[in-house]
């Protein structure tokens, strides 16, 4: 389950009074609460707070670009001579892994978020796609409560976004492959986007 906002602020003065640097792993932004701006507001906050942090986002799945590896390290630092040694680092190790990265995906992506209009239809189709995962994992807690299962799946639709995690070990997850072609992560992470 993802924190609330106020344990997010708990977490923000927690990692502040221990010095913590923080790292935002923002993968399905618009996929968790079906809306966009919404689910970054945890990493809104501690920016406000005055936290130094970074962030990486992928824009792989919530637009649809599958196979651009698109997306985004950014952080944020104290001053500018902070900004330019992690400049300066990060192009040290950037610079041997590729040249000239793919820029479609991401010219894709700032087109859309650069333009209010396509940014509202980005958060709708977004809100689209929260709402039918909601659902599925509505219907999968029902259909294994209907079936008899003694198990309490609350869990299932207390989650969000696009995995769920089943609370199902390896050795079941072994026996959905093995006996039904039932495949998942043998530490029982589904995916909700693919569920009927």
């Amino acid at each position: 389950m993802d924190p609330t906002m106020e344990q997010w602020a708990e977490l923000s003065q927690i990692t502040k009074d221990r010095k913590i640097m923080v790292f935002f792993d923002c993968a399905y932004q618009g996929f968790a609460s079906g809306n966009a701006p919404q689910d970054a507001g945890a990493i809104r906050m501690f920016i406000e707070e005055g936290h130094n942090l970074a962030l990486v986002q992928s824009f792989s799945k919530n637009f649809g670009l599958y196979g651009q590896r698109v997306g985004a390290l950014s952080v944020v630092t104290a001053n500018d001579a902070e900004k330019a040694a992690v400049e300066s680092q990060l192009k040290i190790t950037i610079r041997p892994m590729y040249s000239n990265p793919p820029r479609h995906g991401a010219r894709i992506v700032k087109t859309v978020l650069s333009d209010p209009r396509l940014t509202n239809d980005f958060i709708d189709q977004c809100k689209g796609m929260a709402d039918r995962i909601n659902d599925m994992r509505i219907k999968l807690r029902g259909t294994l409560e209907e079936v008899g299962s003694t198990h309490s799946w609350e869990h299932i639709t207390k989650q969000i976004g696009m995995f769920a995690y089943s609370g199902l070990k390896k050795d079941q997850v072994l026996a959905l492959r093995d006996n039904h072609h039932i495949y998942c992560t043998l530490d029982g992470r589904i995916s909700m986007a693919v569920s009927k």
